[in-house]
């Protein structure tokens, strides 16, 4: 089993996150942001980790620090229990329907960070979750784990539709990508010999 568990406090947020790759999908996830928790709760099954995540942040300001950190501190997990990469495929895509939503996702755990995120989110507010939080949340997530993630979505009217399709969408190609190759299981799928690990 790939598993990985950190902590990170702050004067902003304190956090736990347990992570096992090769898990069935169970979650626990209490970041004291309601419609946070449920993207995370879909991440998690959707993607087949098991997660478990407790933040106190300081809310009482506004939910960007918990959401940006939440973003680091996974990012931080994935890329720990990762390792050396070996065997892994190293690359995922997924095109996720959620009703009128479409959105692509394409991960390439390569040892450069950069992310594509193309998605007009049709309104600043998810209930009182601010959608730009969502661009917020995966730039952490991909300079911490080292990956290179394009999410684009295709079309959506409802916000939260959109962002559903996102996180799901993401899960599914990060599962993908994490997964590993039998013709591969004792090599890093690159020209380096080596894919490099933040950690």
């Amino acid at each position: 089993m790939r598993t990985s568990a950190i902590e990170r406090n702050t004067n902003e947020t304190k956090i736990k996150i347990e992570l096992n790759i090769d898990g069935t999908g169970k979650y626990t996830n209490n970041t004291n942001i309601g419609f946070f928790n449920h993207m995370l709760d879909l991440f998690a099954r959707h993607g087949r980790f098991d997660l478990n995540t407790e933040c106190f942040g300081d809310i009482n300001v506004d939910y960007h620090h918990s959401v940006e950190d939440v973003g680091i501190v996974l990012g931080k997990c994935f890329s720990e229990a990762l390792g050396d990469m070996k065997g892994i495929k190293r690359y995922g895509n997924f095109c996720m329907p959620m009703c009128e939503a479409l959105t692509l996702a394409a991960v390439d755990i390569c040892g450069r960070s950069h992310l594509v995120f193309d998605s007009d989110l049709k309104h600043e507010k998810v209930g009182d979750f601010d959608t730009e939080l969502v661009k917020e949340f995966f730039t952490a997530f991909t300079n911490s784990m080292n990956i290179t993630l394009h999410i684009k979505t295709f079309h959506g009217e409802n916000t939260h539709h959109i962002i559903e399709s996102i996180f799901k969408g993401v899960a599914r190609a990060l599962s993908q990508a994490c997964e590993i190759d039998e013709k591969y299981k004792n090599e890093v799928l690159s020209t380096k010999g080596m894919i490099e690990n933040n950690q």
